[in-house]
């Protein structure tokens, strides 16, 4: 698995006469730390959901030391997934980045690709590891935390399995589903998508309900489609090492208008969950937050997705040409205000 063994090292390091804060600098600019606001983000508007849902398994709501220490912990640890998956990521795009990105630390030599996979396997082991000692109400103090029952570490398998998932999506010998455009946003779906949620709703409270998953679901399904906006502008280097993604498969205006639904339709379904019942939970709503916010906040976000849509869809061959076209902003900031919008909703 180790890229050494498959790739060459690149262009000539400049990282030898670089001093130690430059170098953070360089490090800190390999993990794309714009993208890593999202998770991080994510994680917190899970846990706050989890808090306030009717499934807070503590009686008495307590925000104590405790639990502001397992929402930070687990938070943390998602931005570090998140920016190991950047890493590992960018190891095994290097080719395809030189053509795409030129600009980026290990296509131009500030980074030796030892460094980046060795940075990134760390990364991996930082952000997987401490969530061992996630275990929510009733197991308090450290001890407790570390000895309870393995079937209690939640959040510790949900983080594994998003780790696997990223590796499947970059790494040859996982299968490298970055190669196939649908099964591509799959795996960046899942894990950034729903996995995300459910890691911060198992910080405060057992995952073993349908809530979360139906919360996560609506963020899978809003990236199932609009992480494709990041493609229209790798297009040459993605065609050159055989990624077929959906501009490539499908051409530039047939993908456009592929992925526009997603932008907008799976918003609906805050609305939908705030009046539709649990099957489990007989008597209770799907989402047990407040109503009205939900409702409202789906209504703006649907709104917004259909804006966005029109600008993927006005002038397609832009997203082709433009490296950070306005989708792509605005499919970030829709995504951060939905978390915003949950946590409100669960809140008050």
């Amino acid at each position: 698995m180790k890229p050494s063994d498959t790739l060459g090292e690149g262009p000539p390091t400049k990282s030898a006469s670089a001093s130690p804060l430059s170098r953070w600098r360089t490090f800190l600019a390999f993990t794309r730390p714009f993208t890593l606001l999202p998770p991080l983000l994510g994680v917190i508007s899970g846990a706050l959901t989890a808090f306030g849902s009717a499934h807070n398994p503590d009686p008495e709501r307590r925000v104590d030391l405790s639990l502001v220490a397992t929402v930070v912990l687990g938070s943390l640890c998602a931005a570090l997934l998140n920016a190991a998956s950047n890493g590992i990521n960018q190891v095994y795009d290097l080719e395809i980045d030189r053509r795409n990105k030129p600009g980026r630390p290990l296509v131009s030599g500030a980074i030796r690709l030892s460094e980046a996979w060795w940075f990134s396997v760390i990364l991996y082991l930082l952000a997987i590891v401490p969530t061992w000692l996630v275990v929510v109400y009733p197991q308090r103090n450290f001890a407790e935390k570390l000895l309870a029952p393995w079937n209690r570490h939640e959040c510790f398998f949900i983080y594994l399995c998003g780790l696997l998932l990223t590796l499947v999506y970059s790494v040859p010998q996982f299968g490298r589903t970055k190669r196939n455009g649908f099964w591509a946003n799959v795996t960046i779906a899942v894990p950034r998508g729903c996995l995300l949620k459910v890691a911060g709703w198992s910080m405060v409270a057992s995952v073993l309900h349908l809530e979360p998953w139906y919360i996560g679901t609506i963020f899978l399904l809003f990236l199932l489609g609009a992480s494709t906006t990041k493609d229209f502008s790798d297009m040459e280097g993605d065609r050159a090492h055989g990624c077929l993604t959906l501009p490539i498969r499908y051409g530039v205006r047939k993908a456009a208008w592929m992925i526009t639904p997603f932008f907008i339709f799976p918003w609906l379904l805050m609305p939908l969950g705030a009046v539709l019942p649990d099957p489990m939970h007989p008597g209770q709503r799907l989402l047990t937050g407040s109503p009205v916010i939900l409702s409202v906040v789906g209504c703006v976000l649907t709104l917004w997705g259909v804006f966005t849509s029109y600008l993927v869809i006005r002038r397609p061959e832009e997203l082709a040409t433009t490296e950070n076209h306005p989708s792509w902003t605005h499919m970030y900031l829709m995504m951060m205000s939905a978390q915003v919008g949950f946590a409100v909703a669960y809140l008050f």
